[in-house]
């Protein structure tokens, strides 16, 4: 009786967490660890990642439920710092704010920092991921990260590495120290930096600010600072971002520390402020089931092509698909649909609703790409795990009609 008890829940979380519902959100994927009994506690745990062991900290949310799924904050150390002065400092004040909405995590570096070498670290980020949400219901839409100093760095790393995984980050007084592999995504950004910065200089975090300018396709600008002296706190939101990747940057008059405060001010501002840019973004639970797939959509007379494109890595892999519409007439609404290869499970995703039922999975447009002018493309993308077969999709359909294969 029991087990029909958790499996029924597990079904009911499954449902009501398995689709991408609008832009600027990753695909609310349920994890293993819903509608299950959880082992993992609070408390430093062991993992081995890249061959070697290593460890994280792990706070749970008061009265944790596997009936639910929470968010997830990555909080990173910096140099010569520790898991435990994160967990110690209720990772940069927003344990508390997140009102038990959240799973903390708080991962040990190697010599104390985040060299990041071959990726060694973004891997130990996966690893404890994969583990942690293997036992705990967790959000996959609902991931963040945030680090001061190397942390920053760590977190701005994450940001290039994982841009389907995390759906926002928030680096402190951080700079490019721990890598970039290019920033192929859009992840919502939220940099801090102090003007009077004597350990990396404030130019390197506009530096790493500006790459997720780019890449949110905001307008590029130079907001204003506070002035040397003022002791207070200038924050700025960017302007003509992607719907759902905001850029946001907070520059302090102060030299290198993770929780300034303003002058007179007896508490930092910045626990608030990135909590605050973090709840922002809503879960992508659905409000009803997804249609079922013998129910196609109506067929449509436009012709199509679809190309994409795979980035693959250990057990995971990214791709991007491009829908051309080859007819004459515009395509007004689409859905397609295609097969993934064998193996392979959706974890995010942007630009489209992404479902899956009976192997068959399918992209539905986001409303700002719905339409597809004569000659012209809609892109959207998703992360997968895979289990050895990393090849890109098959068997595309568009409104009920088949696409040729680019």
């Amino acid at each position: 009786m029991l087990g029909a008890v958790v499996a029924l829940t597990a079904m009911l979380v499954v449902a009501a967490t398995a689709v991408l519902t609008g832009p600027g959100s990753a695909a609310a994927a349920p994890t293993a660890g819903c509608g299950k009994t959880a082992t993992l506690r609070d408390g430093t745990h062991t993992i081995q990642s890249g061959g070697r062991a290593r460890t994280y900290s792990l706070r749970l949310p008061s009265g944790y439920t596997s009936s639910r799924p929470y968010r997830l904050v990555v909080g990173l150390h910096w140099l010569n710092g520790s898991a435990a002065d994160v967990v110690a400092n209720g990772f940069y004040g927003l344990q508390q704010r997140s009102g038990d909405s959240a799973v903390f995590i708080a991962p040990q570096g190697l010599d104390a920092g985040w060299a990041n070498t071959g990726g060694r670290d973004v891997t130990l980020v996966d690893d404890i991921l994969r583990a942690v949400e293997n036992d705990l219901c967790v959000d996959t839409s609902q991931r963040f990260a945030l680090g001061f100093s190397y942390g920053g760095a760590m977190s701005y790393a994450l940001a290039c590495a994982r841009p389907t995984v995390f759906r926002a980050v928030a680096p402190i007084a951080g700079a490019n120290l721990s890598g970039c592999s290019g920033a192929s995504g859009p992840v919502a950004y939220f940099g801090i930096h102090g003007i009077r910065d004597s350990v990396l200089n404030i130019s390197q975090g506009r530096s790493i600010r500006d790459t997720f300018v780019r890449a949110n396709g905001c307008a590029a600008q130079n907001p204003p600072e506070p002035g040397q002296g003022s002791g207070t706190h200038v924050t700025t939101a960017y302007t003509g971002c992607r719907a759902g990747y905001p850029v946001r940057w907070a520059a302090f008059d102060g030299d290198h520390v993770p929780l300034p405060t303003d002058r007179n001010a007896s508490t930092s501002w910045v626990s608030g402020e990135v909590w605050q840019f973090f709840a922002q973004f809503g879960s992508t639970t659905p409000s009803s089931p997804p249609s079922s797939p013998s129910s196609p959509p109506p067929s449509s007379s436009a012709a199509c092509r679809v190309t994409s494109t795979v980035n693959a890595w250990n057990t995971g892999l990214t791709a991007d698909l491009t829908v051309t519409n080859t007819g004459t007439t515009p395509i007004s609404g689409w859905t397609l649909a295609f097969a993934l290869p064998a193996g392979q499970t959706i974890t995010g995703g942007w630009n489209a609703t992404l479902t899956t039922t009976a192997g068959r999975t399918t992209a539905t447009d986001a409303g700002y790409n719905a339409t597809i002018a004569p000659g012209a493309s809609a892109g959207f993308g998703y992360q997968a795990t895979h289990t050895g077969d990393s090849a890109a999709p098959a068997a595309f359909a568009l409104n009920g009609a088949t696409c040729t294969r680019g």
